[in-house]
Formats: C-alpha cells, sequence, structure tokens
C-alpha cells in the first residue's frame, strides 16, 4: 500500500496546501509513496514553530536531550528491518548499503550525538592582568570560551544517504540546545519522516523538530529565506550552495556547507596497485558512484598507468549491475531518469573531448529502472569537462603524470578540494604528498574515514567543518565570559 506522508510542523502532522507528488523507486519505477508539498507559507509556519520552542529547548538539561536522542536511535534500531526496506526502495541502494551504510549510520550518528549532548561547552582561558586605565581599575580578569546554540538551524540534505546525512546534521543540532527545520531532498525524503516519528515518540518536544518537503525549488527557499531561521545547514551541489550562501550572507546567517567533490587519487609508481584499484573501485560500487567523496578523478603516474587500468577493467568485470534487491548486485540504479542521463551525457561528453571509453559506456539492458553501466575512461587530460567537473555517478576517468610535482599540481588543479587520497608503498612519500594537497580530507593509501576526524572542503567544495566533536562546534556560537578576579 502506498504511504501518504504529511508535513510535521510545530509537533502536528499537517495536510500541505500544495497536495502531494510521486516519490518513485529507482530500480522498478513504481511509487513508492506520495510526500507532501509544502506552500512557503507553511515552510515559514515552521520556521516560527522552531523558534517558539527554542527557549524552552536550549534552556533543557543536557543530560535531557541525551536521553531523548538515546531513544530516538533505540526506536530507528527496534525498526531497522522496515527502515532499511523503506530506504532501498526510496534511493535504489543496495540491501547491504542500506542497512549497514544508510540506517545503520543515521542510528550510530544520533548515539554519537547523545554523548555528545554532555560534552563541556565551557573552555577556561588563562586569566588576564590588566593595568588601570580608561577602562577601569587595575585587576586580573578570568575569562570563559563557552559554547551556545545557535537558534533556529534549516537542514536541507542530499538525496544519495536520507539516514546518514540528515542524522549528521539533526542529531549534533539538538544536542547542541538548537531546534531544527528539515528539508529533505525531493527525491527521498520519506525516511526523513520516518526519523521525525522516532523523534517524536522518543519525546522531543513540539516544535522542537519540524520537517517539510517539495519538488519544487520554493520549498527550499523559503526554507533558507524565513527570518526565523538564524543558520543553514546544506549538503548539496555547488551549484545551490552558492545560492543559498548569497541568501544567507544578506541576513549574516550561518552556514555549513558540503558541496561537490572530484576526488583526485594519485596513484605513485611505488603503490600497491591492488589495494589502490579497491579503494578506487568504490566509487563504481558505492550509491552508484552518486557520493561527493568519491576517489572518481585518478591521477596515475606513468609508470604504472597501463598496469592501473587494466586492473579496473578487470575490476568492474565482476560488478554485477542490477535490481539492488538481488544478491550479488554491486552497482544498482542511479536516483532518477533525469540523473541517468545527465551521466550519460557526461560519458558521451568524453568520447568528444578524445577520451577514451575502456569499460562500460553503454546502457545496461534491463527493463525497468535508472542503470548506469560502471565506466571507465583512458586518456584523459587536466582540461576535459570529464576531469573538470562532478558527475556524480558510476564514472572514473584517468589522467596520466610524470613526476611526483606534477601529480600535485594536476591534483590541486581544480574548483574542488574534498577529499583526495594519495596510495603510494613509501608512508613519508605519501604523507609529504598529503600535505601539499588542497582538500579538506586526504586518505593515505585507504578510502576509509574516521568518524571524529573532521569532515569539510577547501574551494568550492564547502564552508565549515562537521562530524565527531567539530558538529557539535559547527552548531553553536562562541560566547566569551569575563569577570573581574
Amino acid at each position: 500500500m502506498t504511504r501518504t506522508e504529511s508535513l510535521f510542523i510545530g509537533g502536528t502532522w499537517t495536510e500541505p496546501d500544495g497536495g502531494h507528488y510521486e516519490v518513485i523507486d529507482p530500480a522498478t519505477e513504481e511509487v513508492v509513496g506520495l510526500a507532501p508539498e509544502a506552500s512557503r507559507a507553511q515552510v515559514h509556519e515552521a520556521a516560527a514553530a522552531a523558534r517558539a520552542a527554542f527557549g524552552a529547548w536550549s534552556r533543557t538539561r543536557p543530560e535531557e536531550r541525551a536521553a531523548i536522542l538515546d531513544r530516538a536511535a533505540d526506536i530507528m534500531a527496534r525498526d531497522a528491518d522496515r527502515l532499511t526496506v523503506l530506504a532501498q526502495a526510496e534511493t535504489g541502494a543496495t540491501t547491504g548499503t542500506a542497512r549497514g551504510m544508510q540506517v545503520a549510520v543515521g542510528v550510530s550518528r544520533f548515539r554519537r550525538y547523545a554523548r555528545g549532548a554532555l560534552e563541556p561547552v565551557e573552555q577556561a582561558l588563562p586569566p588576564q592582568i590588566n593595568e588601570a586605565g580608561p577602562m577601569g581599575r587595575a585587576g586580573v580578569f578570568g575569562a570563559l570560551a563557552v559554547r551556545r546554540p545557535v537558534g533556529v538551524v534549516t537542514c536541507i540534505t542530499s538525496y544519495n544517504n536520507p539516514w546518514a546525512n540528515p542524522a549528521g546534521k539533526v542529531a549534533p543540532a539538538l544536542a547542541m540546545g538548537n531546534t531544527v527545520l528539515v528539508k529533505p531532498a525531493p527525491q527521498d525524503p520519506l525516511s526523513v519522516y520516518a526519523m521525525a516519528r522516532a523523534l517524536e515518540e522518543a519525546g522531543v518536544p513540539a516544535g522542537v523538530v519540524n520537517v517539510v518537503t517539495g519538488s519544487a525549488p520554493g520549498v527550499g527557499e523559503a526554507a533558507v529565506d524565513s527570518p526565523d531561521v538564524d543558520m543553514v545547514s546544506f549538503t548539496g551541489s555547488t551549484a545551490v550552495g552558492q545560492r543559498i550562501g548569497e541568501v544567507c550572507g544578506r541576513d549574516m546567517k550561518r552556514q555549513l556547507m558540503e558541496l561537490g567533490g572530484k576526488g583526485a587519487a594519485l596513484v605513485l609508481d611505488d603503490a600497491d596497485l591492488d589495494a589502490a584499484v579497491a579503494g578506487i573501485g568504490t566509487t563504481f560500487a558505492f550509491y552508484s558512484g552518486q557520493i561527493c567523496t568519491a576517489p572518481t578523478r585518478v591521477l596515475a603516474q606513468r609508470g604504472v598507468h597501463d598496469r592501473l587500468i587494466e586492473k579496473l577493467t578487470g575490476y568492474l568485470a565482476f560488478m554485477k549491475v542490477g535490481d539492488p534487491r538481488e544478491r550479488g548486485t554491486v552497482v544498482g540504479p542511479v536516483i532518477s531518469a533525469a540523473h541517468r542521463d545527465r551521466v550519460e551525457s557526461y560519458v558521451e561528453l568524453g568520447r568528444k573531448e578524445g577520451a577514451r571509453v575502456v569499460a562500460g559506456g553503454e546502457r545496461p539492458d534491463l527493463d525497468r529502472g535508472f542503470y548506469v553501466a560502471p565506466t571507465l575512461l583512458a586518456d584523459c587530460t587536466n582540461t576535459m569537462r570529464v576531469v573538470r567537473e562532478e558527475i556524480f555517478g558510476p564514472v572514473v576517468v584517468v589522467v596520466p603524470f610524470d613526476d611526483e610535482e606534477e601529480g600535485i599540481a594536476l591534483a590541486n588543479d581544480s574548483d574542488y578540494g574534498l577529499i583526495d587520497y594519495v596510495w603510494s608503498g613509501d608512508t613519508a612519500r605519501a604523507f609529504r604528498v598529503a600535505s601539499r594537497l588542497r582538500a579538506g580530507g586526504v586518505g593515505v593509501n585507504t578510502v576509509g574515514r574516521n568518524m571524529e576526524a573532521p569532515f569539510g572542503g577547501f574551494k568550492k567544495s564547502g564552508v565549515g567543518r562537521d562530524v565527531g566533536s567539530y558538529a557539535l562546534h559547527a552548531y553553536s556560537e562562541l560566547q566569551a565570559v569575563v569577570w573581574p578576579g
């Protein structure tokens, strides 16, 4: 039975002014459910509800906020099987990804920030001796730097992970005492409504969490420009992030922006090529390449260039493309027909630019679903659009380089700087190269993440840092308290 959702405003499930729109399963092209179309007035009403709830919520004891986040995590874990089915239907993720990387990571982030609510918010600063003067008497002055909640936070989330991404915004924001207005991606919002229901069952007070959706840009615009909103946390494309930044700038709203990426993977001539191929291969398998941290731009030193392409081609041969519910499927569909067409247009553009299609490049022969064949492009140069622009699909480009200096220069010759990667058998060499890369993160011989490490980008890949305690910092303002000793 198709589920029809309502908006969640001020603790009440509310019928939308604009009716509903269909949420489509990317694997079957069937309707998963109906999501509400909020009006601009309803979005502003939700922001006003968050504003009204802020005073009381910001003054709750950290232990109370922690207990609610923990209970919400328990409820999500209890319902994990049902939520995995929903996440898979909305996103087209494989079963393992939907269970382990979407729902499970969402649960773990709520648990992490339940603990985070109890982290100290005060930092004592060294006392300062002041001589008598225009500012007053001589004396010893103490000071504290205290983290305070920002206020109302609009959380605009990405479609590639409707559990981990919203949880990574909502949980730390609530832990710090903020209230939130959540605007999920239009392609897969039903999981975020399920998250809101878990928070409601966990006892979150009315107005602390509000969720609005819409298929048109106007809903997101209203969630940004509302006068009740103090901060916008956005994950998505650089182009949209730039427009949000312009609106925030007019009212000096705080911003946390996780934007596009075109991760450079430097494979040096002393690298373990099997390890490098396994890491680069995650671009094809993980979310079907719909992930901003993917090592999509491979820079291969000439001594290993041909062997690396050979090994990547062999790796692709074992990747089953198809129904994400079937056992053994590695690459599921991309999120929509429009996005499939966009990815395919980039592959065709690569051909026209002179790239050689080593593998893939043709649409898989499947009756239904928005599938793209994992594609490897060689003979590329750094001036090609397929090398410079974020494709956000299972497409990897390979650019050769001669020496270390050229490899570093090519890696840094990009508008983006989210996460880069270095593969080398010499750890000291790898760290030396990593230190010169203009990226918010660098993986040395791994695509793995440390979930306490700061996450964010240089250049057009974003503004600010989150993850671990850095997320608590992102959703807080620093206040200085000074007193005479």
